[in-house]
């Protein structure tokens, strides 16, 4: 947009941040942009134009589906050339796999599309949601001595960082820091000032334009290894019509039990068609397979390397390629390839298109 001042458009999908509480009667009430500037009077110390999306009934978080990741990216592109960026108000229990989800629906992106929410409503007295709305609000209007957009990505920004979207998993259910990004360092700390990690955010390809994307596929489970896991659990994976993906949940660097009816029904799973990926259960750290024996022989098995995605942004990232209706050598190939900065590999698929 073509302005001095800049233009935010908040998106209020539902969550805590939006629930604000009448002091008098102690009663919750749904977002409302006059209500906010009520709650957050330091709304109008910025010198932005504001404008607010809200999701009519709003959706708590728990009841997330890919259809309202459809909404929100169909929200950002039909507005994308009227503002500056984005902050999307979100339940805390989906927020990284909606900000997953985003990061590939929202191709070569170049503006911010900043998501945040609280842990507790916004009109309690120790709520952490007015710094988190401010402070996003503040990132998505900012811009380098060039003019650009210092952080054109889908990021989470919670207590004091900003975090590459899919890299992050909620992490606590109690206090204000509820989000990680275990395997990559944040965007940008934000304390007197904020300081931004300029060489770790991405950019797009300024020979190319933003694409948005709305297909999703759900056909995709997880299966969590444990010890004692039963032959017969396993067994009806291969009984489940229309099943495309699985990713299965292995102990420390991707590593199964050594069961010969383990590995061979992975085995009959991907000579079917069903691609599997392997994501350790740890939170830190990356799948080797070839380090011990018993990774070795997912790989023989033909289960991928998941290296160190969170799960949220594998579910998503799975549910985007299956959706686009890529056949399995290629669905194979983009999940061992960084296309949003989802994982620590060397190539990028969109750069070669």
């Amino acid at each position: 947009m073509e302005s001095s001042v800049p233009s935010i458009l908040i998106i209020y999908t539902g969550g805590t941040i939006g629930m604000i509480e009448d002091p008098e009667t102690g009663a919750l009430e749904n977002f409302d942009l006059a209500h906010f500037r009520h709650h957050v009077p330091e709304l109008r110390r910025f010198n932005y134009h504001i404008d607010a999306i809200t999701f009519d009934p709003p959706i708590d978080s728990s009841d997330m589906e890919p259809a309202y990741w459809v909404k929100m990216a169909r929200i950002v592109a039909d507005n994308y050339d009227s503002y500056d960026g984005f902050v999307i108000l979100h339940g805390t229990d989906t927020m990284s796999y909606t900000a997953s989800a985003l990061s590939f629906m929202l191709e070569n992106l170049g503006k911010p599309v900043i998501i945040t929410g609280s842990q507790l409503p916004i009109g309690q007295l120790r709520t952490d949601g007015k710094e988190n709305l401010l402070t996003s609000i503040e990132i998505a209007a900012a811009r380098d001595d060039e003019g650009r957009p210092m952080v054109p990505e889908v990021c989470i920004f919670f207590e004091n960082q900003l975090l590459r979207g899919n890299r992050t998993t909620k992490i606590n259910a109690e206090g204000f820091n509820a989000f990680r990004s275990h395997n990559h360092p944040a965007l940008a700390q934000a304390g007197i000032h904020i300081k931004y990690a300029s060489h770790l955010i991405r950019r797009p390809d300024p020979t190319r334009p933003f694409k948005p994307h709305f297909l999703m596929d759900t056909h995709v489970m997880i299966l969590t290894l444990f010890p004692g896991i039963r032959e017969e659990i396993v067994d009806t994976l291969l009984s489940i019509r229309n099943l495309k993906a699985i990713i299965l949940k292995t102990f420390g660097s991707g590593n199964a039990p050594q069961k010969p009816w383990l590995i061979d029904k992975l085995r009959q799973l991907g000579e079917r068609g069903v691609v599997l990926v392997n994501n350790t259960q740890c939170s830190k750290g990356t799948v080797e397979m070839q380090r011990y024996k018993t990774g070795l022989l997912l790989l023989q098995a033909g289960v991928l390397n998941g290296y160190d995605s969170t799960l949220e942004s594998m579910v998503t990232k799975l549910m985007f390629l299956l959706g686009h209706g890529y056949d399995n050598d290629t669905i194979r190939r983009l999940m061992n390839t960084s296309i949003a900065g989802e994982v620590t590999v060397d190539n990028s698929f969109f750069s070669e298109r």
